[in-house]
């Protein structure tokens, strides 16, 4: 049986499931080698307003800084796992220790089947916007398959597989498949990264979005996690993401490059307060990509103990969605912070 959540937004449907796990209806205990989960197969999502990406609702918070430079990351086609892991210390704890990661989607979407698929939708779609024969390609059966006793390929086998691109009555509609999803770790980010793929295609083609639909044929969640996700609050005011990422191809992709570059610089060893102040300085640059540059500023002056600097930094940010999902990560690390010194001086103490 198939199990359909829809909502307007990403944090509508979050709330949905959420709910269907709490209530237990259909919901299959199953192990895994990452542990006991329970599972709804088939579920269908629909978010119909794919800009509304972001799940504020996950408690703890979701690292922003993070989620957006999977998006360039995969928008620029990238394989490395240094890049994304300057943003999240622990990603090597899920898919190893790289150098390059085995199912990055961007690689495997723009470089891995021997053509640039973004582009040839793009092309075809422009072409042809009537046509059915749309299908971006994630999952390569030639090294993705377990081997003949079952065991992995890599700890990094893709989850999404493929995705569906139409358009119907002057909108982009996306349908993007996935084998598995972990509600915890995956689902927030998976909305992330699709819907702002679905965004910038659409931009792409001068056609408005229409609904995100995504097809996850394990959902679920490890039982590990179940505390955190059924600690999840609702926003009392829902704030809407008021960029658009939206933008002619050309323009798009040197958008995405040139913030791919300045996050290289944030992320150089050695890095000073004035090279900081001159890679947010981006006058020039869409909206949408100086708000997401402001966020990766932040985090980087955060990090390197800067609290005036990643202050100044999510002044500059116009988007109300990134600074409330900014200041609840802010909260999260400095709690974790005080609870790690504590910790610190009482071993000290037992000595």
């Amino acid at each position: 049986m198939i199990r359909a959540f829809e909502g307007q937004d990403a944090d509508e449907v979050w709330e949905q499931v959420v709910e269907a796990f709490r209530a237990g209806h259909g919901v299959l205990l199953q192990p895994s080698r990452g542990g006991a989960t329970k599972e709804i197969l088939h579920a269908a999502i629909t978010i119909n307003d794919p800009r509304q990406r972001w799940v504020v609702s996950r408690q703890p918070p979701m690292n922003v800084a993070f989620a957006i430079a999977e998006i360039v990351w995969i928008m620029t086609g990238r394989n490395d796992l240094a890049f994304l892991r300057a943003w999240n210390s622990k990603l090597s704890d899920y898919v190893g220790e790289g150098p390059h990661l085995h199912g990055a989607y961007g690689h495997r979407l723009r470089y891995h089947m021997g053509v640039d698929q973004l582009t040839r939708a793009y092309q075809v779609l422009s072409s042809n916007p009537d046509t059915r024969q749309v299908v971006l390609q994630i999952w390569d059966s030639s090294v993705d398959l377990p081997d003949p006793e079952g065991l992995p390929t890599s700890r990094d086998v893709p989850c999404n597989v493929f995705a569906l691109l139409k358009v119907r009555e002057g909108k982009l509609e996306w349908l993007q498949v996935l084998r598995s999803n972990d509600l915890f770790l995956g689902v927030p980010h998976n909305f992330v990264q699709f819907t702002s793929l679905q965004e910038v295609v659409a931009g792409w083609l001068g056609v408005d979005c229409g609904p995100y639909h995504q097809l996850s044929d394990s959902l679920h969640m490890y039982e590990h996690d179940e505390e955190n996700v059924f600690a999840s609050q609702t926003p009392p005011n829902r704030l809407r993401n008021t960029d658009s990422l939206a933008l002619p191809k050309e323009k798009s992709e040197a958008a995405f490059k040139e913030l791919g570059r300045r996050m290289e610089r944030l992320i150089a060893p050695g890095l000073r307060r004035p090279q900081l102040e001159r890679v947010v300085r981006w006058d020039e640059g869409p909206e949408a990509f100086r708000n997401m540059l402001a966020v990766l500023a932040s985090e980087i002056a955060r990090r390197l103990g800067w609290d005036e600097m990643h202050d100044h930094a999510m002044a500059t940010c116009t988007n109300p969605v990134y600074r409330k999902l900014w200041h609840r990560w802010l909260r999260r690390v400095s709690i974790s912070s005080q609870n790690e010194r504590q910790q610190y001086r009482s071993v000290g103490r037992a000595r």
